[in-house]
């Protein structure tokens, strides 16, 4: 053979050794799927769920990467069962979503009188949850890949303003489940459990008479059109709690140098960055409340009075029913030593 075609042969068997090697990288690539059930707009998908998916891809150098899906693979209360089954390789969601108990103690987060900054709250209940009231056994079946809350949750009606109990009475209002059910339904509120993706078309069609949101609401959702009243309580008249979670067979198939990677840019990390985005989501609904002129007053002292009254009976209960293994009480207290709030 000539010496040209040698070179030639050479040449060619390299680059056939490169391709080779290129598809055996890229068939070890590891693609987890999301299952995004808020809008694609939204604040949390775009500035903390989207922007995490790609750090797990630098700090992985690429051999993990996250594909946030566009649409969801189901309902949003179906979505931790769906990465415990496999549905979905990671799920987001609130913990109020589940029709059981299994997440009892993550009512830590949803009582009132918590925090008034995302950041904080998120932080708060990563540390407390996972350190005092055993998170992970909680979430267990997934991988537990991060907590966080969004900012202080308030009322919001096309009613009126919530000066006293009685203004409160008859209101028929959207709740995510959980505690706050339980709060309003002692003040003659007809608690209706929604989802956040049906509140729109509810409230429009006077449904329900109103919302428990935190303030990014009005922008998220565009529901300022159809508001006339937000009422704020230090704290929050009462919060929500969300996992980020994995299914766990797809994170033990991942290698131990991997998941130390990943998991250092989740936990406390993503509960900073999610707070930070749901920060600059209640700014933009603080804005769209303006431009709608919906009016945000605080509650009024009788129903400050009503709540802290009511809030600390549900703490109390809540406190009783994780038995002798958890201290409920003293978890509350170093949340609320973390977030600087007192009921």
């Amino acid at each position: 053979m000539p010496k040209e075609e040698k070179m030639n042969a050479f040449k060619l068997t390299l680059l056939g050794c490169a391709f080779t090697l290129s598809g055996s990288l890229a068939a070890s690539a590891e693609e987890l799927i999301l299952s995004s059930w808020l809008p694609p707009s939204h604040a949390i998908v775009t500035d903390a769920i989207e922007p995490w998916g790609e750090e797990v891809s630098r700090v992985t150098e690429g051999r993990v990467t996250v594909r946030v899906l566009a649409k969801s693979l189901g309902s949003p209360p179906s979505h931790f069962d769906m990465a415990r089954d496999g549905i979905a390789d990671i799920t987001y969601g609130l913990h109020s979503f589940t029709e059981d108990d299994r997440f009892i103690k993550a009512r830590l987060g949803q009582f009132s009188f918590l925090g008034d900054d995302a950041v904080a709250n998120s932080e708060a209940f990563w540390t407390v949850y996972t350190e005092q009231l055993g998170a992970a056994e909680e979430h267990e079946g997934t991988h537990l890949l991060s907590l966080f809350m969004h900012g202080p949750g308030m009322l919001h009606n096309t009613e009126r303003s919530i000066g006293t109990i009685a203004d409160l009475q008859g209101l028929k209002l959207r709740v995510p489940g959980g505690y706050v059910a339980d709060l309003l339904s002692g003040f003659g509120v007809e608690p209706v459990f929604m989802p956040s993706g049906e509140v729109y078309e509810n409230l429009s069609r006077g449904v329900v008479d109103g919302v428990a949101f935190p303030q990014d609401s009005i922008a998220s959702f565009n529901l300022g059109e159809h508001l006339t009243h937000s009422t704020t309580l230090p704290g929050g008249i009462y919060n929500t709690t969300w996992f980020l979670v994995m299914n766990q067979a797809k994170w033990d198939a991942i290698s131990p140098e991997d998941q130390a990677a990943i998991s250092a840019v989740s936990g406390a990390a993503f509960a900073k960055l999610v707070g930070s985005a749901w920060n600059i989501a209640d700014d933009a609904g603080e804005a769209a409340a303006s431009a709608a002129d919906v009016a945000v007053a605080p509650a009024g002292q009788e129903v400050v009075d009503a709540i802290r009254a009511r809030s600390a009976e549900l703490e109390a209960e809540w406190a009783t029913s994780l038995g002798t293994d958890y201290d409920g009480l003293a978890a509350l207290a170093a949340f609320r030593q973390i977030t600087g709030v007192t009921p």
